[in-house]
Formats: structure tokens, sequence, C-alpha cells
């Protein structure tokens, strides 16, 4: 039912459309049932002892009038059919809108265990069923089913008791049509499924292509996407074996109509209690009648498939949007100040294994503050609660003493500029990509930023400048470069807040030196919170944040923790043994024994 209520809710928006379509069906039908009377006619006139002028010029008529039905049949069947087309690709276009507007409010939490390939089967696939079902199967349905009441008003003027027969055979195919919904519409939902998951193996194989080249896992992946395509054609043949089974028991027990009317139509004719022209017409119409029942069982076959697409719909729509945005929050008037408090903040991906717990902590505004510590204690899991990509499953997060769940949004995220620790970069320009930060910044001020990132020396040193196509998620660019233009971003935007998740992480020494100068220009006059990848870049900050186990451990500046001679000693020297090491000097560390402070 909600599939179906999902359907209803998105045509509402194309009643006149429809209007105009329903109208062009019931005079088809109209045109439709004039047909075999004009031949009844013809017949009863060439049904007397002799033929008169008359009957001759009545014949001209006739032809005529069949003439205009059939042209009046072929405008009737442009406007059905363009206009519940219109109707179709409109809500397939506003559902596909709908669903990716609701994706975008979801919360980083619900794609942690979702596969793009499915969400886009979302998208495409399943909404494509629409089209189908609106334009095909409805209109086809609606006017069978005024085609049945027509013809059978027909059938029972001609000759009621051979109206009765002749439907005989009509309870036998309303059963067959309601066992074949309770099993082929599971059959195209399962589908369906398999269907994304191909699109989620393939999107992940074609994102993965270097790596599948470099590890020449070609053949293993050749296995995998085979596997899944055959997995696809079998429960295809599955959907369409009982499709396939259906229809000629539909044809079998239509045909069987036919049967009764020619037994006892003839039995009647012979007694002269029925009119050959009524006879022939009766056959005539009777072929209107199981025409529109086999009509009938194709487009069930639509509407099934396009339910059980709507119901993977509904499905994704019923997910609440996570973070929820309260009524009448609270706008931020131009730029804020910038203090960030975290009091009894615990979180937990999933309900009983806590990622966070008990954080307490205070960033004044305009201060420097570091996070380090070992790998999986929480350092990004807890930036990711000030700009709201979670919340904490207890306690507070406050901007400028104002609990961010009160605040509007799309305005908090404003005050905002974040450095991901994973650099995604769109399909597009350098600078698109760079404005991305802010799309009505200047030329001057896109280049300033390119500058502070130390991007620009490399971008003007590329044969279409700013202009230069980078290829999906940059596949163009180093890692170094990635993260300059990710940086370049984040500078462009200028917001109060700057959250830097290993900004430099990805670029080799010496330019890791030149982004730390610029980043020391940019920090200026900003609340920062820094994750760092080595230690030594945070030695001048306000503030270290030392998390272990769940929890803050230690707080301090650089030489404050130092002295303690605990876990951020321990690490610090760690790193230090490390850059003195003549196997790594000057290279990245290994991720294993690099202290775990990403």
């Amino acid at each position: 039912m909600k599939a179906l209520n999902l359907v209803l809710t998105y045509t509402r928006k194309y009643r006149l459309v429809l209007s105009v379509t329903i109208i062009a069906m019931l005079l088809l039908v109209a045109v439709q049932l004039a047909i075999p009377w004009a031949i009844k006619s013809l017949l009863a006139l060439f049904s007397g002892s002799e033929i008169t002028a008359d009957a001759l010029s009545t014949v001209g008529r006739i032809a005529l009038l069949v003439l205009a039905i059939y042209l009046a049949r072929a405008g009737l069947e442009f406007l059905r059919s363009y206009y519940a087309h219109v109707a179709g690709w409109g809500v397939v276009a506003d559902l596909r809108k709908h669903i990716y507007e609701r994706m975008q409010r979801f919360s980083l939490r619900f794609y942690q265990d979702k596969q793009t390939g499915q969400l886009m089967s979302h998208v495409v696939n399943d909404t494509d069923q629409f089209e189908d079902l609106i334009a095909h199967a409805i209109p086809d349905i609606f006017v069978s089913f005024v085609t049945l009441v027509g013809v059978c008003a027909v059938l029972a003027y001609i000759n009621w008791q051979l109206a009765l027969l002749a439907l005989i055979p009509i309870p036998f195919i309303v059963i067959l049509m309601r066992l074949y919904a309770r099993y082929v519409r599971p059959a195209f939902r399962e589908r369906q499924k398999e269907l994304g998951n191909l699109n989620a193996v393939l999107a992940d194989n074609l994102s993965g292509i270097r790596e599948i080249k470099a590890f020449t896992r070609e053949d293993e992946e050749n296995e995998k996407v085979g596997h899944q395509v055959e997995k696809y054609r079998q429960l295809s043949l599955r959907a369409i074996g009982l499709m396939s089974a259906f229809q000629p028991v539909i044809a079998f027990f239509s045909s069987l109509g036919l049967v009764i009317v020619i037994y006892f139509g003839g039995h009647l004719a012979f007694r002269q209690t029925l009119s050959l022209p009524d006879l022939v017409a009766f056959v005539l119409y009777l072929d209107l009648l199981y025409q529109p029942v086999k009509t009938l069982s194709g487009s069930w076959e639509q509407i099934q498939r396009a339910l059980a697409g709507a119901d993977r719909v509904a499905d994704l729509l019923e997910e609440t949007p996570e973070p929820q945005q309260k009524q009448g929050s609270f706008l931020i008037a131009g730029r804020a100040p910038g203090a960030i408090r975290l009091k009894g903040v615990c979180f937990e991906y999933k309900q009983g294994q806590p990622v966070l717990e008990d954080i307490d902590l205070e960033i004044p505004a305009r201060k420097v503050i570091a996070l380090v510590g070992p790998s999986g204690v929480g350092k990004s899991t807890l930036v990711s609660l000030i700009p709201r990509f979670y919340d904490p499953t207890q306690g507070t997060v406050s901007l400028d003493g104002r609990d961010v769940r009160e605040i509007d949004l799309q305005g908090l995220r404003q005050q905002i500029s974040i450095v991901l620790q994973d650099v995604f970069l769109f399909y597009g320009s350098i600078r698109e990509n760079i404005l991305f930060g802010r799309p009505n910044a200047t030329e001057a001020e896109l280049i300033t930023a390119a500058k502070v990132a130390n991007a620009h020396d490399f971008i003007t040193s590329m044969p279409d400048g700013y202009q230069t196509l980078i290829g999906e998620r940059g596949l163009k660019l180093s890692g170094g470069q990635k993260q300059r233009i990710s940086i370049a971003r984040a500078v462009l935007r200028d917001a109060p807040v700057l959250i830097l998740d290993e900004a430099t992480s990805a670029v080799d020494t010496e330019t890791e030196l030149l982004i730390q100068q610029a980043l020391e220009r940019l920090i200026a006059g900003r609340t920062t919170i820094i994750i760092a990848h080595r230690l030594s870049t945070i030695r001048n900050a306000d503030k270290i944040v030392v998390l272990d186990g769940r929890r803050i451990a230690e707080t301090g500046n650089h030489d404050e923790l130092i002295k303690k001679k605990g876990l951020y000693h321990k690490l610090y020297s760690i790193q230090n043994k490390l850059s003195e090491s003549p196997l790594l000097y000057n290279n990245e560390p290994e991720d294993h024994i690099s202290a775990s402070v990403i």
C-alpha cells in the first residue's frame, strides 16, 4: 500500500495532464466500440431479400464513418500516449530530485554501511519503473477496464444470456492475476535488489581501477563481476519465467469465451433466436472483451515490477533524516566569534560500542587546538560533532555558548571550513573545485587562496592552468596536489572556525613546510582545530589535547606535555627516532609505526 500511495502522491502535480490523458482514453474506448457496431449495421443491410440503391448509399456512409473512426482513434492514441509520457517522466524527474535531496539530509552514519552503486540504483533504476507504470500500465488498465464495462453492456444489449455465458472464464482470470501478484512481485523486487548489487560492484571496481591494475587483480574482479551479472540474469529469468507461464494461461482462459460463444451462439442462430449480424457483432465484441484481459496480464507485470521498485524507494524515503533540524532554529548573524565547548560528550556509531566517553573540552575563540593520540581513539569523530555530521549520544557541543542542535544547520556549517582526512575532488576543472568553497568568489580571491595553499605555482605550470580538468576524484593529480587544492578550497571559504583533519598528511616534507608557513597566516584570527600527522607541526599550538582510550588523557602545550613524560612524550619520541632513521629519512613513515597520530 505504501508503494501505491507513493505513486499517487507524485502524480498529483500532473492532474491536468492526466485529465487530458483520461479524456482521450475514454473517447478512444468509445470509437473502438463503434467499429463492430458499424460492421453489424453493414451486415444488416445485406440480410434482406434485395439490395436497394439506398442500401448502397448507406454502405458508402458506413465506410466514411469507419474511416473517420480510425482517424479519430489515431489522434486519440497520440494524445493518450504523449500526455501519459509527459506525466510519467515528470514523476520520475520529481522523484529522482526528491530522493537526492532527501539523501543529502541523511547523516554520515546512514552512509557508513551503504554502497554507492546501491544508492545510485535507487535514484536511477528503481524510479525508472515509475514511467512504465504511469505511461503504460495504468493507462492500459484504465482503457481495458472501461472497455470491459462498455463491451459487457453492448453484449448484454445484443443477448444477455449469451453475454453471461461468455463471462464464465473471467473469475478464473481474476484468481490467476491475484496469484500472479503474490509470486511475481517479490521476484521482481529481488531482481531490482540484485541490479543494485551489480551497480555497486561496478561502481567500486571502476573507482578502484588503479588498485586493480596495481595488484594484478583483473581476473579475480572479472570473475566477481561475472558472478554478479550471472546472478542478476538468473533472477531476471525467474521473474520472466513466472510471467511467461502466466500469460499463456490467461490466453487459454480468454479463448474459452470464444469457444462458448461459438457453441451456444451457433445454436441460438440455428434456432433463429439470434440473427447472423448480431452473432458476428457478438464475436467481434468478444474479441474486444478479451483483448483487454490479455492486455491486463502484460500490464500486471509492469505494475508488479514498478511496485517492486516503489517498495525500495519508499523504504529509502522512510529513513529519518539526521541530524534533525528544529523549527525556529537560531540563525547566526554575520561572523561567529568561534568559541567551542564540548561538555560530557559521549558518542557511539553502534549501540553499546562507545567511541568517545565523557569528553569535556573548551576551545576559546581564535585559539589553536591540536588533537593527537593513537589511531582509533576518535579524533576525527570528535571534530565531526562540531558541524553536526553526527550528534553526540550524550552531552552537548556548543558554539559561542549555544548548543549546535539549536542553530540553523546550514548557518552553522557556513561558519566552518574543513579539510577532511580523505580529500575528495569532483570531476571538473581545478578552478571549479577551488570555487566549491565559495562559488561567488572573485578571480583575485581564487588566486590568493591558491597561493596561500601553495598551489598557484603547480596550477599555472599545467597546460590549461586553472581550467585544467583533473579527472574523476582528481585522478590526474598527485596526493600532495589534491591536498593543496583542498586547502585552497577551505581558505576561500574564509570561515571563523577552521578544522584541519590531517591537512598535510599527503605531502612531502618540503611542500609540508611551505604549507605550514601558509597555514600560520591562515590560522590567524580563527578558531583552529588540528588533527596532526606529525607532532612536530603542532609545537606552537595554544593547547594540545591527547586522546587515549576514548577519553582525554592529557592537555597542555608542547613543553608542558613533554615534561609530563606521558603518552604525548612517548609518541613524540617515537617520531623523532623515525625521522632520524636513514631508512625513513625524508620519507613518509609507515602507518603501522607512525605512532598512529593520524
